[in-house]
């Protein structure tokens, strides 16, 4: 992984993984797989940027916003970590029952955007 880390592709993926999730509004949320579609990756790429922030990109950005399929935390995650997950949400009014899934989801997604054609690979 570490020398993957260090191509221009995926430092390139990455800033817009970042530059994505920050614009998510409070009170809404996207998916790792929408964030993935928009940016022509898979969403293991996303979910890998969002598991690697550093303490201070994970203080200032809202990272708890992305969730996994069918609008659910991740069953993965660190248990305390999705305990500061499901916190932050609830306290931006979203609902989420105890299988970790966001109620009415439609009304809270955010769209990230259509599929861009993009080589994360070229200049």
């Amino acid at each position: 992984m570490a020398a993957r880390g260090k191509s221009i592709a995926f430092a390139r993926i990455r800033a817009e993984v970042i530059r994505l999730v920050a614009l998510i509004p409070a009170g809404r949320f996207t998916t790792y797989g929408s964030i993935a579609i928009h940016m022509n990756v898979i969403a293991r790429h996303v979910a890998t940027v969002l598991s690697h922030l550093t303490p201070e990109e994970a203080a200032a950005l809202p990272w708890h916003r992305v969730v996994s399929a069918n609008a659910r935390l991740s069953p993965n995650m660190d248990p305390k970590l999705s305990g500061k997950q499901r916190r932050l949400l609830k306290a931006e009014g979203l609902r989420i029952d105890k299988e970790g899934y966001i109620q009415a989801a439609d009304a809270h997604f955010h769209n990230v955007g259509v599929r861009r054609d993009i080589r994360w690979s070229e200049g």
